[in-house]
């Protein structure tokens, strides 16, 4: 309770102060605003993915009404506390509209979705400049909220034509909300309730009460309104009481309630509940469109708990802190990221002191069988220790899935093409780091199998044999240690012939065009300013996406391929690792460099004779194991170093395998099993390639020297 006052009176002395310019945020109001802007996104996000789910069956649930309800007044509510008056009227206006919906029993509700996006996409700007540095100055939204409040007319039947005429349509009162009101109050029952003279306070008082009656009843209504964020409403209460309306039903669990509360002098309860025209609110306390029945007094149950969707920020669900339901004792909390990444750096720094003290040279030869005893047990510790730190960080990829269902629907709209999105495997968990840089390249390759693979003559479909409806189909899997994430169409495909065409025209070959390959040349779309546009649109034809989704994926170690066939479609395979962390390695030794390779793709270490190598003329130096034939990769050759291990007889063979594609690796020796730390190259040797050449980082080993990550998958591709 006492939280609950403080945040009220911080609040109210944040809007006191606040002028049209705010800075970034009070000192010490830091933790409420990522409270509150985590908690906002969360809750838009829940509301895009429940219009998307009624839009696509085409009606409202009971249940969905509701829920978009809780969500509307829950972002009201805390938009209001943090100040944000301008984003608590646009909730609030969104909050009416369904408010008409629901009572009214509306199904003609398709102007809504389109309306209500907008909103959505408006609210989700807004907390984007929230958070952007400098001074934040609010911006205006009249226009929607104009088309807003007549979209409202429209559902009472006051109104019709489009919802974009708002600006011309009036702002009398709504009769089927008046009405819809009266109905209501018809079982309800109101009680007043008389605080102890002096207390002070009255209306914050009466808010933490409203929250104890919710608990108990349905609150149909309560006089005065906005006791929340209006101070002057306390005045009111104190001399008049405090009136709430509710199901009569409820009378003795809420009458038990008040008994027991606090600073409460009097109740009373009043059978017939007081007629619109009886009640007496404050001036500023009224709502700012009184044509409609302010949906403060229309709340769905407190005590039903808070569905959240997967986070967008923290590492864990946040707890409603903002006009949410109570109940329950609270098991989740949420934690910035930064802290995580500060508790996963400390980890890499306990493991990689963990493998210099226990393979400290001057411990070699001593007999210490305690030490020994003890080092294992602490390497058990810090393997659960790191397993527990890399679980908490690990996020579904529903998130970002899920938010790509909003762009295939606007563009379906946009560009007239009926296309189903199916999505597999979203419950495949990455590290989070790496979900947050998926956001943009999905988005830019389901664009752009939207804008570029579909085809917009359902007629062409038809002809060359698919169904009238297209698809694009976003999956994800485990395999070997990472995460193959599938972007794929049924579309027209990729002709290499144009790109060729387009490349050379352009200047991009790098070689002549005869030596491209059908996938070398698919793979020109990736470069930076190409594109297969030759007019540009609202989506496409600068030359600019496809480039950064290859940056993006490739700072997160990931790698991006293109497969396509022509007249049948186009995937685009991404694979990053699950984690950019701490990994189980192999060390090996090649001409003094040591060397490390992830033991998941491992599959066999062996000594070979001479005898048993293969030599072909065409695909060098090959050995047979267990029936099939592999070839061998001279590391020392490969990495251009120096070693006087040069007969197989010497080294040693690793057999390793990424998707179906196995080589046996040439070393000069293994040196064993190490837990490692994964650090990346500096950004300046980005320009070398390095990944490309088959190294994706770098570890500090156990005597402080460095030791190559090797990228099996790309050493193998090229």
């Amino acid at each position: 309770m006492i939280y609950c006052i403080i945040v009220i009176i911080l609040s109210q002395i944040i809007m006191k102060g606040r002028n049209k310019k705010m800075s970034k945020i009070e000192p010490g109001m830091e933790a409420m605003l990522d409270a509150y802007l985590f908690e906002s996104s969360t809750l838009l996000e829940q509301l895009d993915e429940i219009l998307l789910r009624t839009e696509q069956a085409g009606t409202f649930t009971e249940e969905d009404i509701n829920e978009i309800f809780r969500i509307m007044h829950t972002v009201k509510g805390s938009s209001a506390m943090m100040g944000f008056e301008s984003l608590q009227q646009l909730s609030h206006k969104g909050e009416d509209m369904f408010f008409l919906i629901r009572e009214n029993k509306i199904e003609d509700t398709a102007f809504v979705y389109d309306l209500v996006f907008r909103m959505s996409d408006l609210f989700k700007a807004e907390i984007d400049l929230i958070q952007s540095e400098g001074e934040y100055e609010p911006t205006d939204f009249s226009e929607i909220i104009k088309e807003l409040e007549h979209g409202a007319d429209i559902l009472s039947g006051k109104a019709t034509g489009d919802v974009s005429s708002a600006n011309a349509a009036n702002t009398s009162a709504s009769p089927a909300a008046s009405n819809a009101a009266e109905e209501v109050a018809a079982g309800c029952i109101a009680v007043r309730i008389l605080f102890e003279h002096g207390i002070e306070m009255e209306n914050l008082r009466a808010f933490l009460l409203l929250n104890k009656i919710r608990e108990e009843t349905e609150v149909i209504d309560f006089t005065p309104e906005a006791i929340e964020t209006d101070s002057t409403t306390a005045a009111y209460i104190a001399d008049n009481g405090f009136i709430v309306t509710f199901r009569a039903e409820d009378r003795d669990a809420v009458q038990k309630t008040l008994e027991t509360a606090l600073n409460v002098e009097s109740i009373e309860f009043i059978e017939e509940a007081p007629q619109e025209s009886e009640k007496v609110v404050p001036e500023i306390a009224k709502p700012a469109s009184p044509e409609i029945k302010s949906v403060d007094a229309v709340k769905v149950k407190a005590p039903e708990p808070v569905k959240q969707a997967e986070p967008a920020n923290p590492a864990a669900v946040h707890n409603n802190a903002f006009g949410g339901a109570g109940g329950g004792k609270q098991s989740i909390i949420s934690v910035n990221l930064a802290k995580l990444d500060q508790l996963h750096d400390i980890v890499g720094e306990i493991i990689t002191t963990e493998s210099m003290v226990i393979s400290n040279p001057e411990l070699d030869g001593l007999q210490l069988e305690s030490f020994h005893k003890a080092a294992r047990e602490l390497r058990k510790l810090t393997d659960e220790l790191q397993d527990t730190v890399m679980s908490i960080r690990m996020v579904p990829l529903s998130g970002p899935f899920s938010k790509m269902n909003r762009i295939v629907r606007d563009m379906k709209k946009a560009l007239g093409k009926d296309v189903d999105l199916i999505i597999d495997g979203e419950t495949t968990e990455v590290d989070k780091s790496i979900v947050d840089n998926l956001n943009d390249p999905l988005m830019h390759l389901v664009r752009n199998c939207m804008d570029h693979g579909i085809e917009t003559s359902v007629d062409e479909r038809v002809q060359n044999g698919k169904p009238a409806k297209a698809y694009i189909k976003l999956a994800a899997v485990n395999a070997s240690g990472e995460v193959i994430i599938t972007i794929s169409d049924d579309g027209k495909g990729i002709d290499p012939e144009k790109i060729l065409d387009k490349a050379e025209r352009m200047g991009l070959l790098f070689k002549p065009r005869s030596d491209y390959s059908e996938k070398e040349a698919q793979s020109l779309i990736l470069m930076p300013g190409f594109s297969t546009n030759e007019e540009v649109t609202e989506y496409s034809g600068r030359g600019v996406g496809m480039d950064v989704v290859k940056q993006n994926i490739e700072k997160c170690g990931g790698t991006i391929t293109v497969e396509s066939k022509l007249g049948k479609g186009t995937s685009f395979i991404i694979k990053i690792p699950l984690t950019l962390a701490i990994i189980e390695g192999m060390e090996i030794e090649v001409g003094g460099t040591i060397f490390t390779i992830p033991i998941s793709m491992i599959k066999q270490s062996f000594k070979v004779t001479n005898d048993q190598v293969v030599r072909d003329t065409q695909r060098g130096e090959m050995i047979m194991i267990r029936g099939a034939c592999y070839p061998i990769m001279r590391l020392h050759d490969r990495f251009n170093i120096p070693s006087e291990v040069t007969d197989f007889e010497d080294g040693i063979l690793l057999l390793v395998e990424t998707e179906n594609k196995s080589v046996c690796l040439f070393s000069d020796k293994l040196i064993g099993e190490q837990q490692v730390v994964v650090k990346p190259f500096p950004p300046y040797f980005s320009r070398y390639n390095i990944k490309a050449a088959g190294l994706s980082g770098c570890t500090i080993m156990g005597d402080g020297s460095i030791a190559l990550i090797i990228d099996v998958a790309n050493l193998i591709e090229n």
